[in-house]
């Protein structure tokens, strides 16, 4: 694996904030995003990129090893190192709705013939020849992104675990931070304690149209003049489908209305949902005929323009 600059990656200085660092993801994620770049594998390819370089630049102890040991970075994860290694195939396959064989990931960094299990044996289990009270083994968190379509209706990722295969499901109405337990996965147990867990992280993609705010969605509704005057219907986009409003006569542009319980499902209470707020965007017609512009002079006109 070829050494990657993340911050080139991400168009920022290497003394950027974190903040910088997320807005600049932020935007870059919204210009490669797979739903405004259908069918295009360079956009794909740079999505999960730019994805990767946030995860690292976003985490303090990971961008600071990653600062520390430059190249030598993509060594340090494929070895484990600090427990921990690279899981950006996994995530990549993941966001597929497919699975990766975890001892692939690992590479020569498990030992050949081993497993995940294995591994984390390796890193955490002989730290000492000493036996003690049992302790229960290292836990392991892992950032995992999902889109926002996968937040709202639920989403499972596949994990294989030697011969094993491990379902992970998603709840609906996960956040960003959402942690998702699969108990038993972790670094093995000191003592004879037992293993400990590993816990996905779920990081929610920005989505081209619709913006999160808790559990409540938010988006933009164009409407044509003659409808914003005259009154009559809109079509707004929902993940259930598209709905027809009513927009009455005079509405201005910037009006927001609310659709009640078509926003994001509760995280602990999934049948109960937050609301979608449309907000008008005015459309003014463009190309006028010569008459047409005639008959808005004359309007102006009336109006004492």
């Amino acid at each position: 694996m070829d050494y990657k600059d993340y911050y080139k990656v991400l168009g920022v200085d290497k003394s950027a904030s974190t903040d910088d660092i997320k807005k600049a993801y932020r935007k870059l994620a919204r210009k490669y995003h797979p739903d405004v770049n259908p069918n295009n594998k360079v956009a794909e390819e740079r999505f999960k990129e730019i994805n990767e370089a946030n995860e690292v630049l976003t985490d303090p102890d990971k961008r600071s090893k990653y600062d520390r040991l430059g190249s030598s970075w993509q060594a340090y994860q494929r070895a484990g190192g600090g427990g921990g290694f690279d899981w950006s195939e996994w995530m990549a396959a993941g966001n597929r709705g497919g699975y990766v064989d975890l001892n692939d990931i690992l590479g020569g960094g498990a030992g050949r013939g081993g497993n995940f299990s294995d591994f984390f044996e390796a890193i955490f289990g002989n730290m000492g020849q000493a036996r003690t009270a049992p302790r229960q083994g290292q836990d392991y968190t892992q950032k995992v992104e999902i889109s926002l379509e996968e937040a709202f209706n639920g989403a499972a990722r596949i994990l294989r675990v030697g011969d094993r295969r491990i379902e992970v499901k998603i709840p609906k109405g996960a956040k960003t931070g959402t942690k998702v337990r699969v108990r038993g996965e972790g670094a093995e147990g000191i003592g004879g304690g037992s293993k400990g867990d590993l816990y996905l992280e779920i990081e929610v993609a920005p989505h081209p149209t619709f913006e999160r705010v808790g559990d409540d969605l938010y988006t933009e509704l164009p409407v044509d003049l003659y409808t914003a005057i005259l009154g009559g219907e809109a079509t707004v986009p929902t993940f259930k489908g598209k709905i027809k409003l009513r927009i009455p006569p005079e509405t201005q542009s910037g009006r927001k209305f609310r659709l009640k319980g078509q926003g994001m499902p509760h995280l602990k209470q999934s049948d109960e949902r937050g609301d979608l707020y449309a907000k008008v965007v005015v459309q003014l017609p463009q190309n006028l005929t010569p008459e047409e512009i005639a008959l808005f002079e004359e309007l102006a006109d009336m109006r004492g323009l």
